[in-house]
């Protein structure tokens, strides 16, 4: 993924593996160091759907005869069908797939390159990979999502212990913890569509960076490769790479979020809180007894895979001088590694969490662990009428200086609230209500406010997410379906001159 000029090829006569190098150029240590072939794998149909455009296009803007165009887009279907495999070694997969072309076409198969360079050609084949790779994240992710929400609906009165510090701090439910997440995952989608809408530009048309002297359509390119507009001026356009530094940036913060839950599974499969299916775990080579959630500690070591390829990427790019320098040729791998280790990374930890078992009763006497209701008993004597600060004194006093983990019980919290307050509780609270408060199902019954984890309040947050789901994947479907449309477009103008 080199630098070119402008129309070069377009007249050479050679019709060999050098074709579209001298021979000042053709050989030597620093040409196997600098080629990018085996890595432009990935880009290899991207680059024969670019060629197509553009020689469609030549051929509409008469810069080169239907004649020689048909010739042309024919040898680009024989390349396509033999693959990428079938190149001759190069220096990249542009010029493999030029070399190709006029191999079988002859010396007016370099006229395929007329009007371009190598650098406004590889800015277009990026964009319409990473396009692909970005529509395929986010589907995985509203897949995802979907998934998430209907095991959250089944686990509304699920009661589970909840932490701060990794302390026992409130009762919360299944639904809530797993809503918490799905949320999550919806901020992470907006960043990828988001950074698609950047990405599906057109830079075709920059040449080398200063334009060309060809009457060229960009606008025309566009359409027939399915991008929503073009990146205007040529220099941005041959040298921009943000948009690969979005995409990953995107993809980086979605492994974040990934890391997050794996986290939460393992110490959730420590206390014993859930039981991960087989398909999810895996056992000691020496201890017969041991169920290890591997498959998520692998989730969480993959967002190392991620935010390095974003630091690569970065770090590739800083200083780089306008326009084309050598170095973007190492810049796309850094994106794929961590697009393809994060789209893995959803499907296996979605399919953790949807098929794992959570052991109802286990979860709900764990939730009341560390006098996990102290704040719902708070709230209820300032519901009562106690100022919050005065209730917060009451229950840190019946919990004592010596407390370890347990909840005092209702003569203790009525002994001490007379103590502080200097009347009986009941003038504020019976002990009945009080006695419900202490437990965890009642203190998340409480928290009714939006967003929080009582049943009905969790019941309203997956109705709303569940729209959202359908507005995202209607902008998936959208998007897919223009990118097929404009390949069926290519592909009809392409029949056209075949």
């Amino acid at each position: 993924m080199s630098e070119d000029e402008p129309g070069a090829g377009a007249n050479d006569g050679a019709e060999s593996g050098t074709a579209v190098r001298r021979d000042r150029f053709s050989g030597g240590p620093a040409r196997v160091f600098m080629s990018s072939l085996a890595d432009d794998e990935r880009i290899f149909a991207a680059d024969v759907a670019v060629d197509r455009a553009h020689v469609v296009m030549l051929a509409e803007q008469d810069v080169i005869d239907d004649e020689t165009a048909g010739d042309i887009l024919a040898a680009l279907d024989e390349v396509e069908a033999a693959g990428h495999d079938e190149l001759s070694d190069g220096e990249d997969v542009h010029e493999a797939i030029e070399t190709a072309v006029i191999d079988r076409v002859g010396p007016d198969g370099g006229r395929m390159h007329t009007a371009r360079s190598r650098n406004d050609e590889v800015a277009a084949c990026i964009r319409y990979r990473l396009r692909e790779d970005l529509l395929t994240l986010v589907r995985t992710v509203v897949d995802a999502r979907k998934q998430l929400l209907d095991v959250a609906a089944e686990h509304t009165e699920t009661v589970m212990p909840g932490y701060t510090h990794l302390q026992p701090a409130q009762p919360t439910t299944v639904a809530h913890w797993i809503a918490s997440y799905e949320q999550a995952l919806q901020r992470d989608t907006a960043r990828l569509l988001d950074a698609y809408g950047r990405v599906n530009r057109n830079p075709l048309g920059a040449a080398a960076f200063a334009g060309t002297p060809f009457d060229v359509d960009r606008e025309r390119t566009a359409e027939l490769l399915g991008f929503e507009g073009v990146v205007e001026n040529s220099m941005d356009a041959a040298a921009a790479r943000d948009a690969l530094v979005e995409a990953t940036a995107a993809a980086a913060t979605l492994a974040t979020t990934l890391s997050g839950l794996a986290e939460d599974v393992v110490v959730f499969a420590n206390r014993g809180f859930v039981e991960l299916s087989d398909d999810y775990a895996s056992t000691s080579s020496i201890m017969p007894q041991k169920k290890n959630p591997d498959t998520m500690e692998l989730v969480r070591g993959r967002t190392g895979d991620a935010t390095a390829g974003l630091q690569g990427l970065l770090t590739t790019l800083k200083g780089l001088p306008r326009a084309y320098n050598r170095d973007l040729q190492r810049a796309g791998r850094h994106a794929w590694d961590a697009i393809d280790s994060v789209t893995e990374s959803v499907a296996v930890a979605t399919g953790a969490v949807v098929t794992a078992d959570w052991p109802a009763e286990d979860l709900e006497a764990a939730a009341g662990e560390g006098f996990s209701t102290a704040t719902g008993v708070a709230d209820r004597l300032a519901m009562a009428g106690v100022p919050f600060r005065t209730a917060h004194e009451v229950v840190a006093a019946a919990a004592g200086e010596d407390y370890e983990g347990d909840a005092p019980d209702v003569e203790a919290l009525a002994a001490t609230a007379e103590d502080v307050l200097g009347e009986p509780l009941t003038e504020y609270v019976d002990r009945e209500t009080l006695a419900a408060t202490l437990s965890p199902a009642e203190s998340v019954a409480m928290r009714d406010s939006r967003g929080g984890p009582a049943p009905e309040a969790v019941a309203a947050q997956l109705a709303t997410a569940r729209d959202v789901l359908a507005d995202d994947r209607d902008a998936l479907t959208e998007h897919r379906e223009a990118v097929a449309a404009a390949a069926d477009l290519l592909r009809s103008e392409v029949d056209g001159y075949v």
